[in-house]
């Protein structure tokens, strides 16, 4: 019986601020994924990440990094390091952060369930098995009842909009065109899984614990929050009425 040809996987990180964790971090994906390549998008860190991704890089081999000019937001970095990935060629695609709030050794459960047919894999909080831990009480119910309106809204069926921790087919990262985003934060991974389900790809969650970052600072703010909720609440406003101009055009 013939091998199963290799899937090129690739697993991006953006980074800002990062240079305690982002050593480690690359060292378990190492660990979980022999084979994969890490991109990390780095935004012009002031602490030096950039020279930590390197130096791990010439340890661990298989790490590519991106320098960025300056520091452009999430969805920015993603979008690049999406492009990047595409045009390369791979054939699974990766998003997870850097501070271990995603626990490396799920990669290899993500990538069995695209091989096992899914088109997208989200590691969620909120699906039997998963958890937040080390939030405080007001973050928990903002994350979980933002994500219920989220799927609500929108008509997702999806528990878990905003988790960052991903496996892609690449086929079906490359129809749904993230580089033609132009949400930041979590309205950017929202805007990507709400075209997945619209364009009828296969999309999977699988339980994962979430905790909070080893070291550094987060970056979640209030802003981030407001532009979130608001563009979701327009791009539900906008499929009302879409669906609304449909069923008048064909009465």
């Amino acid at each position: 019986m013939s091998e199963r040809p290799t899937r090129r996987t690739i697993v991006v990180v953006p980074t800002y601020d990062e240079r305690e964790n982002v050593g480690p971090l690359l060292t378990a994906v190492r660990a979980a994924l022999p084979d994969a390549d890490v991109l990390v998008v780095d935004d012009n860190s002031p602490d030096g990440t950039a020279d930590a991704v390197e130096a791990a890089a010439a340890e661990l081999g298989q790490v590519k990094l991106l320098r960025r000019p300056g520091k452009h937001g999430l969805g920015s970095a993603y979008r690049t390091g999406f492009e990047r990935a595409l045009d390369e060629g791979y054939d699974m695609v990766v998003s997870m952060d850097v501070d271990f709030s995603h626990d490396p050794a799920v990669l290899p459960e993500l990538l069995r369930l695209l091989d096992a047919g899914a088109d997208a894999v989200i590691g969620s909080r909120y699906v039997p098995g998963g958890d937040t831990v080390d939030w405080p009480l007001h973050r928990r119910l903002l994350s979980r009842w933002g994500n219920r309106y989220t799927s609500l809204v929108l008509g997702l069926q999806v528990r878990d909009c905003t988790s960052g921790y991903r496996a892609y087919r690449a086929d079906a990262l490359r129809a749904i065109e993230p580089g033609t985003t132009a949400a930041e934060g979590y309205a950017f991974l929202t805007e990507l899984v709400r075209r997945l389900v619209n364009q009828g790809f296969r999309v999977m969650e699988t339980p994962i614990v979430f905790r909070d970052r080893r070291s550094g600072t987060s970056k979640m703010s209030s802003r981030i929050v407001v532009e979130s909720m608001l563009l979701v609440t327009r791009w539900g406003l906008g499929d009302l009425l879409a669906g609304r101009t449909r069923r008048r055009r064909r009465g």
